[in-house]
């Protein structure tokens, strides 16, 4: 897994789907990340808080990414998680179950797109 890490990659994923839970929102598009890898980024406004609640946040969603990616993202995608206004301080149970719920709604096809 490797970290997103310039605006206009946070940009390309915003165009792609998203998942939205009460603890995160999580968008996902696949295209520029090399085959087999997974690249994520980490996003929190100052609308959820100031620098502390901010950062609270975005560790708690690193945490979540390192667990839960591995085993319910797919491979040659870019997602970016974005803090919401009680992710900082949403019980690590329901965080999680949000997270994983997010990841296997992304990885199900859109509606009205072909599947093999």
């Amino acid at each position: 897994m490797s970290r997103l890490r310039v605006r206009r990659d946070f940009l390309y994923v915003a165009q792609g789907r998203k998942a939205v839970r009460p603890g995160v929102v999580i968008q996902a598009r696949e295209g520029r990340c090399p085959p087999g890898e997974i690249r994520v980024g980490f996003t929190a406004t100052r609308k959820i808080g100031g620098a502390v609640t901010r950062n609270r946040a975005k560790r708690r969603l690193k945490e979540a990414a390192r667990l839960l990616l591995p085993l319910h993202g797919q491979a040659g995608n870019d997602y970016v998680f974005v803090a919401r206004a009680n992710t900082a301080r949403r019980d690590w149970p329901a965080l999680l179950d949000d997270v994983t719920l997010a990841l296997q709604t992304l990885a199900r096809p859109a509606s009205g797109e072909m599947t093999d």
